[in-house]
């Protein structure tokens, strides 16, 4: 049996991470990848084989697929990506991006008051980006992190829990693991069966997030023209703020979001897993054509 053979896809992230950081050090032009390849125990056919299972691209495509000039290109191609998603009728709620997500925005008064009295689940399943933490109420999923060898479930869960200072929580796996499977399976995505989360922050964060669901798979844009697109043109920084606080990762795609110059900025669960997510995305889109 070879080393490929034996890897399975829990696994997979583990590998997929510490290539991600290689290509990112050194740019898909430069980088040896039969030399780090066999850093990991593989050969590069199995470095490759696995990136394609992974997400479908090739080790060096998905590193082109990151790169700046891919963000630059984005941005220059379409400076107004959220007035275009709106202009070809992605702004209704039933379908406001690739995973049909629908949403609504708790109550300020549960808000406030931190979720009390609120009864609320949280469980962990595998995703293509490490263990997937999830909380959720009877509205829908309310947060989502991540856990790897770096952050543990107890911490990630601790992370978003925190948002629910005064809610009971839960765990239930069983109950999780469908809400993961939907929000990470491509084949899962319908308008029939959307993907359901419930947004709590304050009003600004509420419009923040809600523009983040506006970017589609694929195109990004940046935190200035978030705070324009919201009516808040010098509210850049503060919208950074809220991208970063923006609870249920992935789902409602701050990955999206990068610097004026085009740079992968910083991400809550770690730039690594940013580059892994976009790369990721970038082989749906290859798949879907």
């Amino acid at each position: 049996m070879n080393q490929m053979a034996q890897l399975n896809p829990a696994s997979d992230y583990d590998t997929i991470r510490a290539a991600i950081r290689y290509l990112s050090e050194n740019g898909p032009d430069v980088a040896d990848l039969n030399r780090f390849a066999r850093a990991l125990g593989l050969n590069e056919r199995q470095l490759s084989d696995l990136f394609r299972r992974w997400c479908g691209l090739s080790p060096k495509s998905f590193a082109q697929a990151v790169a700046l000039d891919h963000a630059k290109s984005l941005l220059r191609a379409n400076q107004s990506v959220l007035d275009t998603t709106y202009a070809v009728g992605l702004s209704s709620t039933s379908r406001l991006h690739d995973l049909f997500v629908t949403y609504e925005a708790m109550p300020p008064g549960i808000f406030r008051a931190g979720g009390e009295g609120l009864d609320m689940i949280w469980g962990a399943a595998p995703s293509p980006f490490g263990t997937a933490v999830v909380t959720a109420t009877d509205y829908g999923m309310s947060g989502l992190g991540f856990a790897d060898a770096e952050t543990s479930v107890e911490q990630a869960f601790d992370d978003l829990a925190n948002r629910w200072p005064n809610a009971r929580f839960r765990r239930d796996d069983t109950r999780i693991a469908p809400m993961v499977a939907q929000a990470f399976d491509a084949s899962h995505w319908s308008p029939e069966r959307p993907v359901r989360v419930v947004l709590i922050g304050t009003d600004f964060e509420v419009k923040v997030w809600e523009t983040l669901l506006k970017i589609p798979c694929g195109q990004a844009t940046t935190y200035s023209a978030v705070a324009h697109h919201i009516g808040r043109p010098t509210a850049s920084r503060a919208v950074g703020a809220a991208v970063g606080k923006n609870p249920i990762s992935f789902v409602v795609p701050c990955h999206r979001v990068v610097g004026t110059s085009g740079a992968l900025t910083g991400y809550h669960w770690g730039v690594p897993r940013k580059r892994a997510i976009l790369g990721w995305e970038a082989g749906v889109i290859s798949a879907a054509h």
